[in-house]
């Protein structure tokens, strides 16, 4: 039986360093970002359910997902990411179980912020959460994506972000080791 263990945590909080250690050591992980992108862009159901749903405006002339209009809309109204949500987490979904079957490592990690609103709780039997101080997420965030505070903010409004009962945390400070957490949470 396969041990699947998600890593989550806000926007900035670190899943991807984390993750990116967990390949380092030689593990594979899906990331629910990336599929979504990859999906989202392949599909033109996809496309036509946002466009439909979401708003005609995060598809642009040319076809493709106009993220910028999307992230703009899904971000300010909590309905149309619940939207967004729902047209785009089933293909994730499936996908990582085709991507899991087709492995033949007994652990796997998957990286998703949105984990009980995405449904990958149900597909996950363990939960590492990389949590960090507010001022250092919106620090990062800010640093790597270009967006202002407030932006930041209300992508942090956004998600659940407060640690919940039976998950393993990790702490991602900038002060407290990541790679002493990692190999304890492995052992």
């Amino acid at each position: 039986m396969k041990r699947i263990v998600a890593v989550t945590g806000g926007i900035g909080a670190g899943k991807s360093v984390v993750c990116h250690a967990l390949t380092a050591l030689g593990f594979p992980v899906y990331d629910t970002d990336l599929a979504a992108r990859r999906l989202m862009d392949g599909s033109a159901d996809i496309k036509r359910r946002i466009a439909e749903t979401v708003s005609p405006d995060a598809i642009a002339a040319d076809g493709s997902i106009n993220r910028q209009a999307l992230a703009a809309v899904v971000f300010a109204d909590k309905a149309k990411l619940q939207q967004l949500n729902l047209i785009v987490h089933g293909a994730v979904r499936d996908d990582f179980v085709c991507w899991a079957d087709s492995l033949k490592s007994n652990l796997l990690f998957v990286e998703t912020a949105i984990l009980y609103e995405s449904g990958f709780d149900a597909l996950v039997g363990e939960i590492w959460e990389v949590t960090a101080p507010a001022d250092v997420r919106i620090r990062r965030v800010m640093s790597r994506s270009g967006l202002s505070e407030s932006q930041v903010r209300e992508r942090i409004a956004a998600q659940s972000s407060a640690p919940r009962a039976g998950h393993r945390i990790i702490e991602n400070d900038d002060v407290t080791p990541l790679i002493p957490q990692i190999l304890t949470l492995l052992s």
